[in-house]
């Protein structure tokens, strides 16, 4: 395949690489206001706290197909780079090929879950909830 090829494959995945990271916020956005409106509306803890875990959970699974795009960047990038001597499209710059699954794979998606800025949101929202139930 050549260096063209290649490149209009990276600006692809890049832009839905970038893509991924506007809808991890929506699902930020969305546990937002699912707490709001709980609180606003004196609705009961539990669903509240079990729809926040699901929104957690869904952001760590959209952010590891995300990871999952990043890995094939990556190589892009590692293939461009070894047939140019110019630097373009090196924006991603580690490669690791994985391919998990079973507990391997909710493994990923838990270590994707405690990054802080996929858990900072969700941790200090079901905080302000538990808070919010217990005074």
């Amino acid at each position: 395949m050549e260096k063209s090829k290649f490149s209009s494959e990276w600006s692809l995945l890049q832009n839905q690489f970038d893509s991924y990271e506007k809808h991890s916020l929506y699902i930020k956005l969305i546990a937002v206001i699912v707490l709001l409106s709980a609180i606003i509306s004196n609705v009961i803890a539990i669903p509240i706290f079990l729809i926040l875990v699901v929104l957690w959970l869904q952001d760590a699974i959209w952010k590891t197909f995300q990871s999952r795009i990043e890995t094939r960047l990556l190589q892009l990038e590692k293939y461009i780079s070894a047939d140019s001597s110019e630097n373009v499209c090196q924006f991603n710059s580690e490669y690791h090929k994985v391919s998990l699954s079973g507990l391997a794979l909710i493994k990923e998606y838990a270590c994707q879950s405690i990054r802080p800025t996929i858990a900072f949101p969700h941790i200090v929202l079901i905080f302000i909830l538990l808070v919010q139930n217990v005074l």
